[in-house]
């Protein structure tokens, strides 16, 4: 249970009155081609109603890339589809902020994506675990000296189609870094390693005038805080937030206890939002603290808490359904529904 008093604190902050969080987000699947005219109508018509300026795009390899096209999902998005999201994003005026999910989460299941499906090259443990048996995710190796140049030639080509000038990198759960199976990372001090990861893509984007976001989990440690291997880390990779640059965006998820931890990243000098799932108590709670600290921290401090993502995970197809009550439903979508609507209610409220 939280303590009486910052209890008090969280009820008084519900009371508050206060200014416009400056991120109030939502985070979707990209759609199924077929699914695109859904997509901007939701865009058109949800996002403004509810109040969301911001929508992380996960993309990852679900684009027909002209650049790369081997790494391409089928039935991945064409260049039309890119804009016309991006038009109704842009006419909705909310920021489009693509997602492509960078150094993890290279694999899911049995199924390895696109990047490593057709450059095996790439992988961290190359040969290794096949059918992705026994391990969570795959990674590329951060120190191959091929995969910037095809990393970035992707990232450059989604953020072009968009019109986006961020990139969300994902980097969240990476458990597979500096493995022993590494003939380049074997022995290396993972922290640095992920570090240095975030400043390639970062500095790379830098070149362009473009900003980055990324998960913020890698970063927190998960012994010191409790708070685990999941949602923290606990192999070593907390100390690359000594490394990075600042003017990075940490996206903080949290979905079964609203942890401090966002309020920490800004008080370290970073600008962070936090991120919700599907418990309404905990993303209220989430969003009671950012406001209670932004009307009480420094007025340095304050501008870093930027606000509020909301996440879905799951297709589009079903949180739209969900959403609308036009389609087929499960439980998971309805409780992220939910949630969606009581967070952005109470954003509404500011």
């Amino acid at each position: 249970m939280l303590p009486r008093l910052l209890v008090s604190l969280l009820a008084l902050a519900a009371m508050l009155p206060a200014a416009p969080l400056p991120v109030r987000g939502l985070h979707l699947s990209s759609p199924k081609p077929s699914d695109v005219p859904r997509m901007t109508k939701f865009i058109r018509e949800v996002l403004p109603k509810e109040g969301v300026n911001t929508l992380v795009l996960e993309i990852n390899y679900h684009f027909q890339f002209k650049s790369h096209p081997e790494v391409a999902d089928a039935d991945a998005l064409s260049l039309d589809d890119a804009r016309a999201i991006a038009t109704a994003a842009r006419e909705s005026n909310v920021r489009l902020i693509p997602l492509v999910n960078l150094l993890g989460h290279q694999s899911w299941a049995k199924t390895t994506f696109g990047l490593l499906r057709a450059h095996p090259e790439f992988d961290e443990t190359v040969g290794l675990y096949p059918d992705n048996k026994d391990i969570y995710c795959r990674s590329y190796c951060p120190t191959h000296p091929q995969v910037h140049a095809m990393v970035f030639d992707l990232i450059d080509e989604i953020l072009d189609a968009f019109s986006a000038d961020t990139l969300h990198a994902g980097m969240d759960e990476v458990f597979i870094i500096g493995d022993d199976a590494c003939p380049r990372c074997k022995g290396q001090n993972k922290a640095k390693l992920f570090a240095g990861e975030v400043r390639a893509i970062h500095d790379h984007l830098a070149e362009k005038g473009r900003h980055m976001w990324f998960w913020a989990d890698r970063l927190i440690d998960g012994e010191t805080t409790g708070i685990g291997e999941w949602e923290a880390s606990k192999n070593g990779t907390a100390p690359a937030i000594l490394d990075i640059p600042h003017d990075v965006v940490l996206c903080d998820w949290h979905y079964e206890a609203a942890h401090a931890t966002t309020l920490a990243f800004a008080l370290s000098g970073f600008e962070a939002v936090s991120a919700s799932w599907r418990n309404p108590a905990v993303a209220l709670r989430q969003m009671d603290l950012i406001r209670l600290a932004r009307s009480e921290a420094s007025q340095q401090v304050a501008s870093r808490l930027l606000g509020m993502l909301h996440t879905t995970w799951m297709s589009f197809q079903d949180f739209s359904a969900a959403y609308w009550h036009d389609g087929p439903t499960n439980a998971s979508a309805q409780e992220s529904v939910l949630c969606f609507r009581e967070l952005m209610q109470r954003a509404r409220q500011d």
